[in-house]
């Protein structure tokens, strides 16, 4: 039997505001699931204080305990001087990898002494769509993964970092989940509601995977999440592990949802790293209460929205 390279699967940094004892929950099943790398952290709202970032640490702690390895997301957009100072400390802590939301975070982690420096890895929201690009942030010494841009085909993620021995850093691609599109200084949840940001009451804790737009034809169209923007339907590349190698992708990141995530783990493991078939997991996927339509578009150079059938 012929063994094929391991895709190691990311359970990406929580994009929803969950309450405590179910967020409690998720991770402490993530610690017997088959992910090899848990991402930590609040990437979209500061006002989302359910954890802080001494409880994060914690939490950390405890899934490294767990064989996991772990790594610290920062915001991808800074709207105040809180934000900042919260940022520093994610970055300046000498416990976990570290994952830059934006600019800033690498502005922060690069005027560190390399002594002092945890990894980097540089996040999707870095806007990296060159090899240029990607060699310039590479001349800091410390860079340890690089999460490609969404809309990113497989095939110009293979042009800007090659797989073969001039492969620069491993490769982690968006493999699962509602994709986050756009950021804004206003919270298009609390405008939906009639709020005003700052007393916005936390209406984001009633939808668990985001409020969902539709189109005038009743299509599902995008999804509100506080001030991020992200598609209706759910990026899914679990029929992709041909190309995802031949890209170079050495390891894929799964967006957790508020239902049958466990689930969703346990069929991308299987197809990616056992030989299970592609077009029978799909149909499991297609029977779980995900929150949208599953797609894989931007992975082929088409529209985002393009639905996944089959195999």
């Amino acid at each position: 039997m012929t063994s094929i390279q391991p895709i190691n699967l990311t359970v990406a940094p929580l994009q929803y505001w969950w309450p405590r004892q179910q967020l409690t929950q998720f991770y402490a099943d993530l610690a017997e699931g088959p992910a090899e790398t848990v991402v930590l952290g609040e990437v979209t709202c500061s006002r989302r204080n359910e954890f802080s970032l001494s409880d994060w640490l914690a939490l950390g702690r405890d899934l490294q305990a767990c064989g996991k390895a772990v790594r610290l997301a920062t915001m991808p957009l800074l709207m105040s001087e809180a934000e900042l100072r919260t940022l520093r400390r994610s970055v300046e802590q000498d416990e976990f990898e570290i994952e830059a939301g934006d600019a800033a975070a690498l502005q922060v982690w690069s005027r560190l002494p390399q002594a002092q420096r945890m990894p980097m890895v540089l996040g999707q929201h870095l806007n990296i769509y060159s090899a240029s690009a990607l060699q310039e942030h590479l001349q800091e010494p410390g860079i340890s993964a690089w999460v490609p841009p969404l809309e990113l085909s497989l095939d110009a993620i293979a042009h800007i970092n090659p797989p073969g021995p001039e492969h620069s850093v491993p490769t982690e691609v968006f493999g699962f989940g509602r994709m986050p599109l756009a950021f804004s200084a206003r919270c298009f949840t609390a405008r939906h509601h009639r709020l005003n940001k700052d007393q916005c009451e936390f209406r984001c804790r009633d939808d668990a995977d985001g409020l969902l737009l539709r189109t005038g034809e009743g299509k599902p169209f995008l999804a509100l999440n506080g001030i991020a923007t992200q598609s209706a339907s759910v990026q899914c590349l679990i029929a992709h592990g041909p190309d995802l190698r031949r890209a170079g992708v050495t390891r894929l990141r799964l967006s957790p949802c508020s239902q049958g995530f466990a689930e969703v783990l346990r069929q991308f493991e299987a197809v990616l790293n056992h030989g299970a078939c592609a077009n029978a997991a799909l149909e499991q996927l297609h029977s779980l209460p995900l929150p949208g339509a599953l797609v894989h578009g931007f992975a082929q150079r088409q529209p985002g929205m393009q639905e996944l059938v089959h195999a």
